[in-house]
Formats: structure tokens, C-alpha cells, sequence
């Protein structure tokens, strides 16, 4: 826990069966490249986003409950993802966002599109816990980084992106309180980080297998010098018939393991895309790199449904520079003509990163006893050999 001072009267009693902090990549997890699925590209060390150096996750994850839905007790499946760009810091960020489709949120963005940054934690959270997220990170800012109550913003605008996950949880029971995102953010850290059905994917349904969220980095030099670029999704879209993975036909071929759906009907979901790098981009640029990340959605074969809010973030950790009374800032960039190596970093991570939210990913029973089962590992190691 963090040192700071939250007032007891908004920490409500834990009732949950299963209230987990998860960072590291668990043991037990599966990776798409250890099924044998290759992809391009070089990764970094844990191919995840938290290869560019200062960039930090955290998870709270909330599982409660079990059989008919009763709002406001459950069943419980949901949680909160933070990634903090310059880790425990209120250091800004070059910053941009690109809408593929507007049917879903995400705040604090005005503020980037008008100035080019960002600062302080980003949050991914269920629809109907934006709110209470960003508000949650924007006090954890107040209390650890102000310096007076009488002039201060460091409450900030928080950036909170959601998917829907009401097929398996209790969406308008409004589970998810302060002192959760707190400890996402008190707990998150560098290092590996763990996928599928933690944080805020918990609950989320990908291609209508069990989604959630997925990560991958990759490494790439520009004229001798190395830099890295990661990707965190939280997958919470398409449908069966339309899953590619590494070109292959997937979810044409595995037709049956569909969703057990009793109340409510399923909605098309969405994605929330987070790119970080340490590329020295300007917000124009990072524009371009956030708009590259549909080429690395439309690899695992949707066409952005209607109802799909695709909303994507793009991140540079890059230092701008400043004369002696900072009264000039520079920034280092790197010229359009050497952007492509970034633009096809995006899309390779992008890509993966799915995929690894859904090899993950564990079969899960929500409310009214729907069930959404992982995608087979078995069987799609024996289709991607047939298509070899």
C-alpha cells in the first residue's frame, strides 16, 4: 500500500471471493509464441509494454459470485488496468489519440489534442466505471504529487478508456470503488506483465472466445541507435466467423465453444489500444502511429463493427530539452522518412498483443450462468499447422 492518506469512509468492506493485484506474468499462462504461433518482428525482453523504459502496469481484479444476477451483489467480473507512462511520476508525455470508431469513451482527451501531452496514469476500465476511475486517479495524483490546496492541478484531466463487459458481469452494480484503482496504482510496476483475464479485461469477450489483456513490444533501430515500442490492448470485439490468426481462418473452422448467453443479449464490444514508445515523436507523428494501430487490428480479421468503440492512444516517454530559464523547450524528433520502422512496429504489436489476450485467456461463467470459453490451444495448434 501506498503511504498516502485515503479516508476510511471510502474504503468499503472487501466482500470479494477473489480481489487480486496482479503484475507478473503468471507461470501458467500461455503465450501466443509458445504455442508456435510466429510473428514479425523483434520483441524486447518481456514483450510487453513495459519493455520501454519507465512505462509501468497494474492491475485490480475483482471476481465475485456465482449464478443469477443480482444488481449491486453480483456476480462480479471486472477490474481495472493502469499503465503509467513515467511511471510514479507527474512528468508530461508527448501524447495523441486516434478514433477508428467513436461508439465508446475514453476522457482527457481534449486536453492532448489542443497541447500534445499527457500526464499521469492512463486507466482501462468496464463502461459504467469510467467515472469513479478517473477520478480515483486524479486524487491519487493530488495527494502524491500536489504542493498547495490553494492554486494546484495535479488532480489533472485523467485518460480512462472502457469496454463493455456486461455478458459476464454485474455492470450496473458499480463494483469497482477508489481504493481498487489505488491499489492498481500503489502496485503497478515495470518487469513482466500478466494477460488475459485480469484488470480491467476481466471480463471482456474477444471473437466470442474469452478476451481481455494482451501486450507485446517490439525493438527496431533507426540509423544506430535502438528503440523500443509496446503495445497493451484490452480485446473486447468481433465476431467468431471473422478471426484471422497469422492469416489462417480461424474462427470459421472452430464453430462450436459459442457463448453460453442466457440474459442480457450480447452487444458488439470494443478495443482500447495503449501505445508507448521511447522514439523521439512529435504529437503529429504519434497521431500517424495511433492511427497505424487499425492496420495491426484489421491482421485479426474485423471490419469494426457498428457498435465497436476502437479508441487508441499513442505515447513517446522521449525528454524534450530546455535552456537555462526554460523558457525554450526542444524537442528531439525523428524525421518523417524514418517513421516507417515505427508504423510497422505498431502493427505487428498491435496484432500480437490480441492474440496474446486471447491465448490467455480462461473459459469464464458470469451472470445468469453465461459462459464464454477460451480459444482451444489444442485445436488451433493443429489448424495453424494444417495451414502451414
Amino acid at each position: 500500500m501506498s503511504k498516502l492518506s485515503y479516508s476510511k469512509s471510502l474504503l468499503p468492506a472487501l466482500f470479494c471471493l477473489w480481489s487480486v493485484t496482479t503484475i507478473a506474468q503468471q507461470d501458467t499462462i500461455t503465450r501466443a509464441r509458445q504455442l508456435g504461433i510466429s510473428f514479425e518482428g523483434t520483441t524486447g525482453k518481456y514483450n510487453a509494454i513495459t519493455d520501454v523504459p519507465d512505462v509501468e502496469v497494474g492491475y485490480k481484479t475483482l471476481v465475485l459470485g456465482a449464478g443469477e444476477l443480482v444488481r449491486g451483489k453480483g456476480p462480479v467480473r471486472t477490474g481495472v488496468t493502469v499503465i503509467l507512462p513515467k511511471g510514479k511520476t507527474d512528468k508530461s508525455y508527448a501524447a495523441a489519440w486516434f478514433s477508428l470508431n467513436g461508439d465508446g469513451e475514453m476522457t482527457g482527451l481534449p486536453y492532448i489534442d489542443d497541447y500534445g501531452v499527457g500526464y499521469g496514469p492512463v486507466g482501462i476500465t468496464n463502461t459504467n466505471s469510467v467515472g469513479i476511475v478517473r477520478d480515483a486517479i486524479g486524487q491519487w495524483c493530488f495527494n502524491k504529487f500536489s504542493k498547495s490546496d490553494l492554486i494546484d492541478f495535479s488532480f489533472g484531466l485523467p485518460v480512462v478508456g472502457e469496454t463493455w463487459d456486461g455478458l459476464l458481469n454485474d455492470i450496473n452494480g458499480f463494483h469497482i470503488n477508489l481504493q481498487h484503482v489505488w491499489d492498481a496504482l500503489d502496485s503497478s510496476a515495470t518487469g513482466p506483465v500478466a494477460e488475459g483475464n485480469v484488470g480491467g479485461g476481466t471480463g471482456m469477450v474477444c471473437y466470442e472466445f474469452k478476451g481481455g489483456s494482451g501486450t507485446a513490444s517490439r525493438v527496431f533501430t533507426i540509423d544506430s541507435t535502438q528503440y523500443t515500442l509496446g503495445v497493451f490492448v484490452q480485446a473486447n470485439f468481433g465476431r467468431r466467423s471473422d478471426l484471422l490468426i497469422r492469416g489462417m481462418e480461424v474462427g470459421e473452422e472452430i464453430t462450436d465453444l459459442e457463448p453460453i448467453v442466457n440474459e442480457p443479449k450480447r452487444k458488439d464490444g470494443s478495443i482500447i489500444v495503449i501505445v508507448g514508445t521511447n522514439a523521439p515523436l512529435l504529437p503529429g507523428q504519434l497521431k500517424l502511429v495511433a492511427k497505424r494501430v487499425t492496420h495491426g487490428i484489421a491482421r485479426t480479421g474485423t471490419f469494426s463493427h457498428n457498435s465497436s468503440g476502437e479508441i487508441f492512444l499513442a505515447f513517446s516517454t522521449a525528454v524534450p530539452g530546455y535552456d537555462k530559464k526554460e523558457k525554450k523547450e526542444t524537442w528531439p524528433v525523428l524525421p518523417k522518412w524514418k517513421l516507417d520502422k515505427v508504423f510497422e512496429a505498431t502493427v505487428q504489436a498491435t496484432e500480437e498483443a490480441i492474440i496474446n489476450a486471447l491465448i490467455a485467456a480462461k473459459d469464464m461463467e458470469g451472470i445468469n450462468k453465461n459462459k464464454v470459453f477460451a480459444l482451444p490451444h489444442g485445436r488451433l495448434k493443429e489448424l495453424l499447422k494444417k495451414g502451414k
